[in-house]
């Protein structure tokens, strides 16, 4: 098998290792890079957790505990897109080998997680036939998507659907600003952070009592967490009105100021251009001001101060000034802080939040764009992900192919992607898992006393 048949799809993508060790490894080892949709063959049977996936949709309905819901995997939808855009909606399953085979089959370019439905969401048609409208959502974890491109207007390395290190703080300010929230304030514990494939981040929180929230309990939260409205248009996309800050906006700053000024300021050189700079004056109502700082920047155009500290000083200028507490105009208290906060507060796409029957892509996918692994971000350590540093779909093919004889069972844990894997099943599925059984077993307990205490009366 050479490298221009694997490009080109002419070869059987299930490699046979002991042809690899018989044949010329040298020639077989390099995998071309990007996304090769025939290369998904080798990905989903011998790479991608299904058992691990499986597992999680379950929520410790494996059928094992007397107490469990047996047809609760098989309510949930599972939707494949595959080539040419050929969507696939509401695929169910009743077993982990039936979302295996299915997966290995038809190899989706992505899979799409929605929510666990009153009935099996295949069978839909045949309860819509009936006239009892019994088709509906019950369940689906609280979501959050995070996307680059919404920050286009205050990033300058990159646009669209570009991404590189400098403007990936935003999604690493994003995970240290909601991750606490979610679990100081919401009270959750089982929340999984992943990378999107390519330009932002998706937050998937599980606890049982997020995922049977009302549509309008998801509304809730997700408002909870907007600060940043209005759209391109929009001079002022931030207004923090009261006298003080709410406790939440309070934490939140203190990280926003630390990368703010840390990184954004110099990476994203704020000040640097008279373009850059006037975005930020057209926030501070105070036309004195305004004019005073531009005037200053504008008389210094020629000066020997290297650029990064050219936005570090002028950024300086701003909040002595701001705070000096000479101005009178409304709402120049909170100015430092409303432009802090415009330029580096999550933007969340507040609709996928907000409905339970929205959609979002499975951990572990490839992105086809990219080529990378949705994998989970820790974050604790979400300061230390690299999205360009992730594992790709051609890359994992040559480490298989370097690999030698192997199982299935142990392929992926001489990959790449073996700590992705290991960190999901450790941080996140192992204590969902234990926290859903003993859930499970209570319920079923209360249960038993219950029926009980009906028979002696």
């Amino acid at each position: 098998m050479t490298k221009e048949e694997i490009e080109n799809g002419t070869a059987d993508m299930e490699i046979d290792q002991r042809e690899l060790m018989n044949g010329d490894r040298s020639e077989l080892n390099a995998v071309p890079d990007g996304f090769n949709a025939n290369y998904l063959k080798v990905y989903y049977g011998k790479l991608f957790p299904h058992a691990d996936i499986f597992k999680w949709m379950s929520y410790g309905n494996d059928g094992k505990h007397p107490g469990c819901d047996e047809s609760y995997f098989g309510r949930r939808e599972f939707s494949f897109t595959l080539d040419n855009d050929i969507y696939l909606r509401f695929q169910s399953f009743n077993s982990a080998s039936q979302l295996e085979n299915s997966i290995k089959e038809k190899c989706p370019f992505k899979i799409d997680i929605g929510p666990v439905y009153s009935v099996d969401p295949a069978k839909r048609h045949a309860y819509a036939q009936s006239g009892n409208n019994v088709f509906t959502p019950v369940e689906k974890e609280l979501v959050f998507d995070i996307d680059m491109t919404d920050y286009d207007d205050v990033r300058y390395c990159c646009s669209g659907a570009d991404v590189c290190l400098k403007c990936w703080t935003l999604m690493t300010i994003a995970i240290k600003v909601i991750d606490p929230a979610l679990r100081d304030d919401f009270g959750f514990n089982h929340i999984l952070w992943v990378y999107s494939g390519r330009r932002g981040v998706h937050c998937w929180v599980c606890d049982p009592k997020a995922r049977r929230l009302t549509n309008e309990q998801r509304s809730s939260i997700a408002e909870y967490f907007r600060v940043y409205k209005g759209n391109e248009n929009s001079q002022k996309k931030v207004s923090l009105t009261s006298s003080a800050l709410h406790p939440f906006l309070l934490r939140s700053y203190k990280v926003l100021e630390e990368f703010f000024e840390g990184n954004l300021l110099s990476n994203q050189s704020l000040f640097s251009t008279e373009e850059r700079y006037e975005k930020i004056l057209e926030m501070i109502p105070d036309e004195s001001i305004t004019s005073e700082l531009r005037g200053k920047w504008q008389d210094n155009k020629k000066s020997s101060i290297s650029k990064e500290n050219i936005n570090v000083d002028r950024w300086k200028h701003v909040k002595k000034i701001l705070k000096s507490g000479k101005q009178k105009a409304p709402g120049l208290g909170k100015c430092v802080e409303e432009i802090v906060f415009s330029f580096s507060y999550p933007r969340l796409d507040m609709e996928v939040s907000k409905h339970m029957n929205h959609l979002l892509k499975a951990p572990f996918c490839i992105h086809p764009k990219t080529g990378r692994v949705c994998v989970p971000i820790d974050p604790n350590r979400c300061e230390e992900f690299d999205p360009t540093a992730v594992p790709t779909l051609s890359k994992l093919l040559e480490e298989i192919n370097m690999g030698g004889l192997g199982t299935d069972d142990d392929e992926w844990d001489r990959t790449s992607l073996g700590k992705s894997i290991r960190f999901f099943r450790s941080s996140f599925l192992q204590p969902l898992l234990k926290s859903c059984k003993e859930e499970i077993e209570n319920s079923y307990n209360a249960k038993l006393q219950h029926s009980k205490t009906s028979l002696t009366w």
